[in-house]
C-alpha cells in the first residue's frame, strides 16, 4: 500500500502555487524545498498513485489537492502543539493571517527554528526543513502557514485561511 507523506504535501504545495506554465526538475525542487532528489521523485509517485498529480502534465490535479488541503489534511496530518520555543511565527501568527485577525501576544504559534525571531507555542510543521524553505519562499509560507491554521481547526481562522489557501493554489492568492 502506498500513503501519501507530509512532504508530499508540500511539493505538491510548491508545484501548485506556481504560474503555468511552470517547468520543473527534481533537483531544483530538492533545492527549493530542503529535501533530497530521491525524496521528491518518491513524493511525486505517491501523490500521482493518490490522484493529486497527474504525470502527464507534470502538475497536481488541482481540484482534488485543493479538496484534501481542506478537508484531509488536518485529519492525516494533524498538529501538534508543543511547549513555548523560539520560531517562526505559522498559523494565525503568520503575517499573512495575522494582518486579517486580532492576535494577542500570549496567542502565538510557531514552527521551532534557531534564528526565528518570534516566541511562542512550538507547532509541529509537515516536514522538518518548513522553515527554512518558507524562509526562502513568501507564496510557500503563506500557503504553509495557511495551511497550519486549518490543520489547528480554531473556528474563527478556518475561513479565512482556506479563502487565502484557495487563493493562492488557484492563482490569485496573496502576493
Amino acid at each position: 500500500m502506498v500513503m501519501l507523506k507530509p512532504q508530499d504535501i508540500i511539493i505538491l504545495l510548491k508545484l501548485a502555487i506556481q504560474p503555468v506554465p511552470y517547468e520543473w526538475s527534481y533537483s531544483q525542487l530538492a533545492y527549493e524545498l530542503h529535501m533530497s532528489s530521491s525524496e521528491i521523485h518518491k513524493g511525486v509517485r505517491r501523490a500521482a498513485h493518490a490522484r493529486l498529480f497527474d504525470p502527464n502534465r507534470r502538475r497536481p490535479i488541482r481540484k482534488a489537492l485543493e479538496e484534501f488541503l481542506i478537508h484531509g489534511v488536518k485529519y492525516a496530518y494533524a498538529a501538534e502543539i508543543g511547549p513555548m520555543t523560539r520560531g517562526m511565527p505559522t498559523a494565525h501568527s503568520a503575517p499573512v493571517l495575522m494582518k486579517h485577525l486580532a492576535v494577542s501576544d500570549g496567542d502565538v504559534y510557531v514552527w521551532p527554528h534557531p534564528e526565528g525571531v518570534s516566541r511562542g507555542m512550538a507547532l509541529s510543521p509537515l516536514f522538518k526543513t518548513v522553515p527554512y524553505m518558507a524562509a526562502r519562499d513568501d507564496r510557500l509560507y503563506q500557503a504553509l502557514a495557511a495551511l497550519d491554521a486549518i490543520r489547528l481547526g480554531r473556528a474563527r481562522d478556518v475561513a479565512l485561511a482556506e479563502s487565502i489557501l484557495l487563493q493562492l493554489v488557484r492563482g490569485d492568492g496573496p502576493q
